[in-house]
């Protein structure tokens, strides 16, 4: 008689991820809109920058002090390069805005449910080209607004 395997099936209920012990990347996606309303994924992304903001310093450093001393100023943005695996489709979607100084919205939603977004006009930059090598893109968005991050809906699963 063969002995049958058990699965739990409750864990794969849960259409997100369980991020209690750490999060893979897999299934990031990288959504734009033109009106903020209906947004339409870039496929093919293959690197997420960095996001979110760093103070930039105000020196207040007077002649009495023996060290420098800052206080933090408004936060500076830097542009946000996604790196986007060349497809065709998808290459020649970037380009129908690349460049048109025009505000778009973006979304970048992880796999456990959290959701970055942020406001800004992009332009696009083909990647070197090399022997047994993919052809690559970067789609570059200046940022205007953002990015502003909502936290993943919370899960029992994952306290």
């Amino acid at each position: 008689m063969k002995k049958l395997t058990k699965f739990d099936l409750q864990r794969f209920a849960d259409a997100t991820a369980n991020a209690s012990a750490g999060l893979a990347a897999t299934g990031t996606k990288l959504e734009m809109s033109t009106d903020g309303t209906a947004f339409v994924e870039i496929a093919g992304i293959k690197t997420i920058p960095d996001m979110g903001a760093d103070p930039e310093n105000i020196d207040v450093t007077d002649l009495s002090d023996t060290k420098k001393k800052s206080v933090p100023g408004i936060q500076n943005t830097s542009t946000l390069a996604f790196g986007v695996v060349y497809k065709g489709a998808n290459f020649a979607t970037a380009l129908q805005h690349d460049g048109d100084n025009k505000q778009y919205k973006f979304k970048v939603t992880y796999p456990d449910g959290m959701v970055a977004t942020f406001t800004g006009s992009y332009t696009v930059k083909v990647g070197n080209v090399a022997v047994n090598g993919a052809l690559d893109f970067t789609i570059s968005v200046i940022t205007s607004e953002g990015p502003d991050f909502v936290a993943a809906p919370s899960s029992s699963a994952g306290a």
